[in-house]
């Protein structure tokens, strides 16, 4: 085995999907601990915490205690390189969330053991069917009642089509979780609940089913329980189908409790185990292994300012093939001219690690001075490109305002910068030299973000007039055309973007629908063309 080959196999490129206070954040930094990354695990409960999570490392996050970007937290354990993608999980932050996952290998849906699958679940889960991500299925929450995990899992399979394959199974005594027991291995896993709310590991003790050590452990009760579900998920006779899992057919699930370490190391060690080496991917000139020695990778994200003092800048890269080294020269598909990338980092959150090489399934960090866009290709190989990461159609708009206006170049600045790493959208009512720009957003609370960072990384104090439109599409046609459409009736009107595209925006979808309906000469687009 190669070289490359042997550092392909080791690294593990994943992301965790989840609604909102399903406990995402709180599993990432659960598994940081496990793995040895940090010794002790925040909280994102802002006020109240003393330390908060490594991977809400924004200003704004901790106040809020919610997570509004995508980290990038990577670390070894066990002999495995591990890349973890964590993505924001309030919809709002849909898109940060969408680029990522297609950075990701696979991707571990976390469920609340009272609420199963929600919307913002059901919408995350679609965008890894698309595209056969393998999905592990972690049941959270299970130090407290919850719905019954046979219930749970059926509930699954009807909501999402996804069959659940009981990798551990929670050990109850009374409402309390207790421990889980490992169908492979035949293993139980009894824990201790520490006094520290989770900050550090749990003492754990493990045994054999039929051992009656364990029995007089866990209570007669709780073990015969344990054996009639056991008893009943092997009658079902199902055996775990590792390539339909592979395709995103079948999950390998898991229960625990991420606040008290419940069932975090268990799965962390199966994990590593049963999720995929890099794959390869698909290109314009065919399919790209990432065993290829040439180097190539694409942008998913950008985001500026994570170190504030230096106002930097920086672009993260998914390698999909071959050796990155410190300072080689590749082509930057998109512009056709040759790039040096020099000092490239990694990343626990914001804390970052200068690397002189990576491989594939690596995520890295190059320093950009504004040359590179979300989607780019970078190769070693010629011209070929990988797939495009789109840019979805807003759904809030508003005019933005500045309180001083000798600070128009700063929000400029600011605004295209904050565009191009994904945080809004911005439009032009003629041209970018005009009047007062438009920004748009997946979501309110984006606005919000928006405005903080403006102020806070830029020195612009703005305020945000809101518009009556809800719907955008991107036109392409004859311009008299589509000027005729955007001024001609009520409910709409025409922008454009900052590659000075036009669209119309709507204020309602049955005006757009019946405007696209209407004018077959036009082609209209949710996302840019």
């Amino acid at each position: 085995m190669t070289v490359l080959a042997e550092q392909v196999r080791r690294r593990r490129t994943f992301a965790i999907i989840s609604h909102p206070d399903a406990g995402k954040t709180t599993l990432t930094e659960k598994l940081l601990l496990y793995g040895g990354a940090i010794h002790l695990a925040g909280s994102v409960k802002a006020r109240r915490a003393a330390r908060h999570a490594t991977s809400d490392w924004m200003q704004m996050e901790q106040e809020r205690g919610i997570s509004v970007t995508s980290s990038v937290l990577q670390f070894e354990y066990q002999g495995k390189a591990i890349n973890l993608l964590d993505t924001p999980g309030h919809a709002d932050f849909s898109e940060d969330t969408y680029r990522t996952l297609i950075a990701a290998d696979s991707a571990v849906m976390l469920l609340d053991n009272r609420k199963g699958v929600e919307e913002r679940t059901r919408q995350l889960f679609e965008v890894c069917h698309r595209r056969r991500t393998p999905i592990f299925t972690f049941v959270n929450k299970c130090d407290r009642p919850g719905a019954d995990p046979l219930q749970l899992l059926d509930d699954v399979e009807r909501d999402l089509g996804l069959r659940c394959y009981p990798v551990m199974w929670p050990i109850t005594a009374g409402d309390r979780l207790i421990g889980v027991y490992d169908r492979g291995e035949r293993q139980i896993h009894l824990f201790e609940k520490g006094e520290d709310h989770g900050q550090t590991r749990v003492a754990t003790q493990a045994g054999e089913l039929d051992d009656p050590s364990v029995r007089a452990l866990i209570g007669d009760e709780a073990h015969d329980k344990l054996l009639a579900d056991i008893e009943l998920l092997d009658m079902a006779g199902e055996e775990f189908d590792y390539d339909a899992f592979l395709a995103g057919e079948v999950s390998p699930t898991f229960f625990g409790s991420a606040m008290t370490n419940f069932g975090v190391e268990p799965f962390l060690r199966k994990f590593l185990e049963l999720a995929p080496a890099p794959t390869p991917r698909e290109a314009t000139t065919g399919e790209v292994k990432p065993e290829d020695p040439n180097f190539t990778g694409f942008v998913f994200k950008i985001q500026a300012n994570m170190d504030p003092k230096h106002r930097d800048r920086i672009a993260f890269v998914r390698v999909c093939s071959g050796h990155f080294e410190a300072g080689m020269q590749v082509k930057h598909v998109r512009t056709g001219k040759q790039v040096r990338l020099a000092a490239p980092t990694q990343f626990l959150a914001r804390e970052r690690t200068h690397i002189e090489e990576a491989w594939a399934g690596d995520v890295i960090g190059i320093h950009d001075r504004g040359n590179l866009r979300i989607g780019d290709t970078l190769s070693s190989n010629g011209d070929l490109e990988f797939q495009g990461i789109p840019r979805f159609s807003p759904e809030h708009f508003a005019r933005i305002l500045i309180r001083d206006p000798m600070r128009r170049k700063q929000l400029d600045t600011g605004l295209q910068q904050l565009s191009e790493e994904g945080a809004a959208q911005v439009f032009y009512a003629e041209s970018i030299v005009g009047p007062a720009p438009i920004v748009g957003a997946v979501g309110q609370l984006q606005f919000d973000v928006l405005l903080h960072r403006l102020e806070n990384e830029y020195g612009v104090s703005a305020r945000l007039e809101p518009l009556s439109y809800h719907h955008a599409r991107w036109v392409e046609g004859p311009e008299a055309d589509v000027r005729r459409v955007a001024t001609e009736g009520y409910g709409r009107t025409m922008v454009f973007d900052s590659k000075e595209r036009p669209l119309i925006l709507f204020d309602s979808e049955w005006t757009m629908k019946t405007t696209i309906e209407r004018e077959k000469d036009l082609k209209f687009h949710d996302v840019a063309p």
